[in-house]
């Protein structure tokens, strides 16, 4: 079983940066791949961000490409993502999530495990 918990969501001006973190148990971190995805109100949930169990590949939603970075240290058993230039479009609740095949998804149905979310909201 893995147990993912995001941070460092908050409030931040429209061309600010947060980074989000996603801490994960479980003795096997490095073999899953993972992702971000957001979930704004009245609108779907959507991929932001995946990155292969080395960090090797990554891969983005067109809109964040540029301003987002997504990392992880295996050695901490944990997943970073970086936004950068902030817009209020960015608003939203944010998800880590975890795969346990080897790949790299923009789908959620192919991540098991999820966090419970980090509000970002970005003010105008």
């Amino acid at each position: 079983q893995v147990q993912l918990v995001e941070s460092g969501g908050g409030l931040v001006q429209a061309g600010g940066s947060l980074r989000l973190s996603c801490a994960a148990s479980g003795r096997f971190f490095s073999n899953y791949p993972m992702g971000w995805f957001r979930h704004a109100p009245g609108k779907e949930r959507e991929f932001v961000a995946a990155i292969a169990w080395n960090g090797g590949k990554t891969n983005y939603r067109e809109s964040v490409k540029g301003r987002f970075t997504i990392s992880r240290d295996n050695a901490k058993n944990t997943m970073y993502l970086q936004m950068n230039s902030l817009t209020s479009e960015d608003t939203a609740i944010y998800y880590c999530a975890a795969g346990r095949v080897y790949g790299l998804y923009s789908s959620p149905n192919e991540y098991d495990y999820w966090g419970q979310g980090t509000q970002v909201t970005v003010s105008a």
